[in-house]
């Protein structure tokens, strides 16, 4: 039992603080050959949506305002046979714009079924991804492709900051652990490649896009297929975007474990990336950013017990115990009260974002995938 404690103990600090801090000692990574734009490459912006009336217009009226050459810029929404007006409103817009376009996919068939419809009718050199409620800064598309000048890159993901609905910044835990993961995304880039990426603020070259199944991931799939295609995934912290938080803990929940479920298949469909005889490093990011977070639950779950069971025999093990039960109970009232204390915040959605992981790998195990999706509100 004193074996599984320290084992876990000692993995939980590897999966949150040895690895970023491995990725600091690891050596940092050299440009690959640059290639100035002469001219800025054609781009196209493609938006899946579904019922998304409420938000779509000003999503695209964010594209259009870009920085970016707007003639060399195209703003593409895939509809997957949207019910409630979110067509119209895109053609009464591309009647304005020769630059908007609407493909309808029907029958519905998900996001990622809509994004290879898409990209089969896209000539342009470099596609974005966005979502149906993703406002970026102005320069975030010319943000994106600058990146490219660097050959050895095929793909790049922005800076996702959460906001509150009158446009604050959010200050409670899901915003703390969006500050994790982009410091991560960071020491990850100057080492090798980013291994998570934000979907709503992502650009690929066009040559480099594989059709992926209608039940993978694009977030995840799509970023692994470039790297086993020999080019880099990078984090670009100038390219932002704005999103509105998730206004409950239960919306948020059930966003989590729908995310963590495509996450598990989209690691069990590129399992073959776990090799580090093929590649190396790579391999130990994606195991430990990635596959290890994801199972985190395990030696959560195991470390609890075993301090508990271990309580009596000596005072480290009583006091791990009551950290832990400190801590849980913290995060218990922080979800109940919806405190916005920053720190019991953080509490809370460190919890929300494992049991929805372990809720997530239970429905894998029984098989379950999902191929539809429904706007993020829940």
């Amino acid at each position: 039992m004193e074996f599984i404690f320290w084992f876990c103990l000692l993995l939980i600090g590897y999966i949150y603080v040895g690895y970023p801090l491995l990725l600091r000692l690891l050596p940092k990574q050299t440009l690959g050959s640059q290639q100035t734009f002469a001219t800025p490459p054609s781009v196209t912006v493609i938006i899946p949506a579904f019922n998304e009336a409420a938000s779509i217009e000003g999503t695209i009226l964010n594209k259009l305002e870009q920085d970016y050459d707007q003639t060399q810029l195209s703003i593409v929404v895939v509809s997957d046979e949207s019910e409630d007006g979110t067509d119209a409103i895109v053609q009464r817009i591309a009647q304005a714009h020769s630059n908007v376009r609407l493909i309808r996919q029907s029958p519905r068939q998900g996001k990622t079924a809509g994004l290879n419809l898409a990209i089969s009718q896209i000539d342009s050199e470099f596609i974005v991804f966005s979502d149906a409620n993703s406002h970026y800064a102005k320069n975030a598309v010319s943000e994106l492709i600058a990146c490219f000048e660097d050959q050895e890159v095929g793909y790049v993901t922005g800076k996702m900051v959460y906001t509150n609905a009158d446009g604050s910044l959010v200050g409670d835990g899901c915003s703390a652990y969006m500050k994790y993961e982009n410091a991560m995304r960071r020491l990850e880039t100057v080492t090798g490649s980013v291994v998570g990426v934000d979907g709503g603020i992502d650009a690929i070259r066009r040559e480099l896009y594989q059709p992926m199944n209608a039940d993978q991931l694009p977030d995840f799939v799509l970023p692994l297929k470039v790297v086993t295609q020999g080019k880099r995934v990078v984090f670009c912290e100038q390219a932002l975007l704005n999103e509105e938080a998730l206004n409950n803990s239960q919306s948020e929940f059930r966003m989590r474990v729908r995310v963590s479920l495509r996450a598990y298949w989209a690691m069990w469909d590129m399992r073959h990336l776990f090799n580090p005889s093929n590649y190396g490093l790579f391999s130990l990011q994606l195991t430990s950013h990635k596959l290890l977070r994801y199972l985190a639950f395990f030696p959560l779950a195991l470390l609890f017990v075993s301090s508990a069971l271990l309580s009596g025999l000596a005072p480290i093990y009583f006091l791990a115990f009551i950290g832990q039960l400190g801590f849980y109970a913290a995060a218990g009232y922080a979800s109940a009260a919806e405190s916005q204390n920053r720190w019991l915040g953080l509490a809370n959605y460190f919890c929300l974002i494992n049991i929805a992981a372990a809720m997530a790998f239970i429905n894998f195990l029984k098989g379950e995938k999902i191929v539809l999706w429904k706007p993020r509100v829940g």
